[in-house]
């Protein structure tokens, strides 16, 4: 198959203030923002000084010796997942370790953990991390609901971050890899949200029309402590393709580079079904209801992450 042609360019996305106390206007410009883009920045979340120990964290983990990270290889969606010569040789050149779910017992005991021993500490403040990144996503939520014209409390009330399926994955990219310009293959999220932390090391790039024959690249700026955010799959499917999740990939630049991703998803059992703001006699709705767990089941059988 012929490659497509790519252009590149640089972006400049918009920034979205979590404490401006203009909800309207903030809400008007997120709207903007996902329609047009499918990614912002997001800053004065609250986090700032987190971020610097979140690095530490990831760095420590992905410092291990090998046979100490292979004791906790990835089962069930939590764990590590060591580099994969046969996704190397494709251009997806990355480590990761992912954090399910802590909001049920039953949930949270699939998690594997290094042994404090071997990270002292390391768990609670991975836990700790976790908890205040969700803290983020559910105000973003609200705001995301009062862009759509409904209750800032509308996922709340059906149900969608009741014990949310979100997920905390750490990822480490080494560096040189191969021959392959991509070290994270071009995808979209499958999801409702992602926040994403970056350590100033560029690469991060957006298709904002995969359509076009001719496939336009735009470099995303790190903003220091800022988080990316981004639309997923299920938000787009929720807004009746209002809101765009926007194809993304990170491009090698000759260096290591470490970024932390929270997933936020709903509810397994959160029905996802057009939002009455997003459709209408002329623009009824694209998809049937699905639940959120099917959904994602099914987007991971086809395409594991």
């Amino acid at each position: 198959m012929e490659r497509r042609k790519e252009i590149l360019t640089t972006l400049n996305l918009p920034i979205i203030d979590l404490s401006s106390p203009h909800r309207l206007s903030t809400a008007l410009s997120i709207r903007q923002a996902c329609t047009e883009y499918g990614f912002f920045y997001l800053v004065n979340h609250g986090l700032e000084n987190d971020l610097v120990n979140a690095f530490h964290q990831t760095k420590k983990f992905f410092s291990l010796p090998l046979q100490e990270k292979m004791k906790l290889l990835r089962n069930e969606n939590r764990g590590y997942s060591p580099l994969d010569p046969t996704l190397v040789s494709k251009g997806d050149s990355k480590e990761f370790y992912y954090i399910g779910p802590l909001a049920d017992l039953t949930s949270a005991n699939l998690n594997q953990w290094p042994s404090e021993e071997v990270l002292k500490n390391w768990r609670p403040s991975m836990e700790s991390l976790y908890w205040k990144l969700f803290g983020v996503g559910k105000k973003l939520l609200s705001l995301i609901a009062h862009s759509l014209n409904m209750d800032e409390d509308f996922f709340e009330k059906i149900g969608a971050i009741d014990k949310p399926s979100a997920f905390l994955r750490l990822l480490h990219y080494p560096g040189e890899m191969g021959p392959h310009e991509e070290i994270c293959s071009a995808h979209s999220d499958f999801g409702t949200l992602t926040l994403l932390l970056t350590d100033g090391v560029p690469g991060l790039q957006i298709c904002r029309d995969k359509s076009k024959e001719a496939q336009v690249w735009e470099d995303v700026s790190c903003m220091e402590g800022a988080f990316i955010v981004n639309i997923g799959d299920l938000m787009e499917r929720w807004t009746n393709c209002l809101y765009r999740s926007t194809m993304h990939r990170v491009i090698q630049i000759g260096k290591e580079r470490y970024s932390i991703a929270f997933f936020l998803d709903p509810h397994p059992d959160c029905v996802v079904e057009c939002l009455e703001s997003c459709c209408s006699e002329s623009c009824p709705a694209r998809f049937a209801p699905i639940r959120s767990g099917d959904y994602l089941t099914e987007r991971f059988k086809i395409q594991p992450a």
